[in-house]
């Protein structure tokens, strides 16, 4: 028991820092670290020069490739609201229908799903509830809506950064652990458009006369992420799915619009010119364009970049392997070209855009923190046996009920984190050590943590607090929160039943 709660004990201030002192994360974090630290020399007696190369590999880990991620699809987005590239998108969006159902189809779960696989920390909540409210859908419902339309794509935010993460640390299979994401993702993603719409119209009678392109929705996430993972991994997984969910509703609406006038929207949304609408969509096609030619789908230019690429020995103890820098075929670098080059062409100068990065950085660098710390931490847990010794106790306790309880681990995770990514770092070897100990697929219930993680997202009291801010509804947070746990408690029991029973048919 001893041995059980000093492992732990990195984590247990993280959920009691975050979760009942409120502390902000870039405070806890570090902390955490630290104590990781006394207890991997103290009680696991680990060499103070192994601890501090395991904290540098994470760290390595941490800038590249996560954090030139984040930073270069959070510039992206800040230099479409910098050039007013934004503002064009939000008008043509509005265009489509008139239909509450389908707005929120189109602006919560496309739209949306785009922001989460483009940006992610919170873009996704924030502009989809913030373009709801605007027209005229309650504040409570709109937030209800873009928490649900969020949680099943966090897993391949920011350009898959939480799955890709989590395959860096574990050591396994991108390709292999997408495709089990999506696997057992499969059912939320057709679930959630069907609640989003009962959502708006109070009942389940909301479905009427747009129950197929609510079905259509949820296959236009679930069977291209799934394919998409499965070819080419978590990168594209989201992104490419939710331009094919805006390409479905735009085309239904047009073909097929709705006659309802029960959920009309009084709206009247201006004309926006192709070519306007073109530069405006263009940091987002080049970045579809720039991540589709160097993917695996395009092994004559994705082999050649691969090559490039730098490998190192950081951590110093046994089981030590080389830690590899990819300098060209990496999603941030890419990220950056498309941004400068649709910035360029949108008129903003090298010094405007070069201001937006810093200015984006500095608003970054409380997360930068936080990344960095989490980040740390788990290498030093992992490499100090103290993860393991936390998988061996949780298998001895549940036993071969453990993959049941996997999901929820993870979602445990983003709740006291908010973000997926950190919940991967958490116990993504956690649960690959538990895999171990009762003879299970260790990418099976790794992708089990991620999929935990996107149920998490939608409790999580940081995605609630970016939704309220975005739309100035104070006070609202409890309410919402408890709305929201009605959702996440048969979720979390799906996804739970999803990975015990699929797991008895993964060799």
């Amino acid at each position: 028991m001893l041995t059980f709660v000093l492992a732990l004990s990195p984590i247990l201030w993280l959920i009691v820092s975050l979760g009942f002192l409120k502390m902000q994360s870039f405070k806890a974090c570090p902390i955490a670290l630290l104590l990781s630290f006394a207890v991997a020399l103290w009680y696991y007696h680990l060499p103070a020069l192994h601890a501090g190369t395991a904290a540098l590999e994470g760290v390595a880990l941490a800038c590249w490739p996560i954090l030139l991620v984040i930073i270069a699809a959070i510039f992206t987005y800040n230099l479409t609201l910098y050039t007013k590239s934004m503002d064009i998108v939000k008008h043509m969006l509005t265009t489509v229908s008139k239909d509450q159902r389908v707005l929120a189809l189109l602006i919560g779960w496309g739209f949306g799903a785009f922001m989460e696989g483009m940006a992610g920390f919170g873009t996704a909540i924030a502009i989809p509830a913030s373009m709801l409210v605007a027209m005229g859908f309650n504040p409570v419902k709109a937030i209800l809506l873009c928490l649900i339309a969020n949680s099943v794509p966090t897993t391949y935010g920011s350009i898959g950064i939480p799955a890709s993460t989590l395959a860096n640390l574990t050591g396994l299979d991108p390709v292999q652990l997408s495709t089990y994401i999506s696997l057992q993702l499969l059912p939320l993603n057709i679930i959630c458009p069907f609640l989003m719409v009962i959502i708006v119209g109070g009942s389940i009678k909301a479905l009427k006369g747009v129950t197929l392109l609510t079905l259509l929705c949820g296959l236009g996430l679930a069977v291209p992420e799934l394919l998409i993972s499965a070819v080419a991994g978590p990168e594209l997984a989201v992104m490419i799915s939710s331009v094919v969910i805006m390409g479905i509703i735009v085309l239904y609406s047009k073909y097929r619009p709705s006659q309802d006038e029960t959920y009309h929207m009084d709206i009247h949304p201006a004309h926006v010119p192709l070519h306007g609408g073109f530069l405006a969509c263009l940091p987002f096609i080049l970045i579809f364009v720039f991540l589709l030619l160097t993917s695996k789908f395009v092994p004559v230019i994705n082999v050649p970049l691969s090559a490039i690429k730098t490998s190192v020995v950081i951590y110093t103890g046994p089981g030590a392997s080389p830690y590899t820098f990819v300098w060209l075929a990496t999603p941030g670098v890419l990220i950056f070209l498309a941004a400068f080059i649709s910035g360029y062409v949108q008129k903003a100068s090298f010094s405007e855009m070069f201001f937006v990065l810093l200015q984006t950085i500095r608003g970054l660098r409380n997360t930068i923190i936080t990344i960095i710390a989490v980040i740390a931490t788990a290498k030093v847990m992992g490499y100090s046996g103290m993860t393991s010794d936390i998988a061996s106790t949780a298998v001895d306790v549940t036993g071969n009920f453990y993959p049941f309880i996997a999901p929820i681990i993870g979602s445990v995770g983003t709740f006291i984190t908010g973000s997926g990514t950190s919940s991967n770092v958490l116990f993504g070897n956690l649960q690959t050590d538990a895999a171990k100990a009762i003879g299970a697929n260790a990418a099976w219930l790794a992708a089990a943590n991620s999929a935990g993680t996107c149920v998490g997202k939608m409790i999580s009291p940081q995605s609630i607090a970016i939704a309220v801010g975005a739309i100035s509804l104070v006070g609202k947070d409890s309410e919402i929160l408890k709305a929201i746990i009605k959702v996440y408690v048969p979720y979390a029991i799906i996804l739970g039943c999803i990975v015990y029973f699929g797991q008895l048919f993964i060799s």
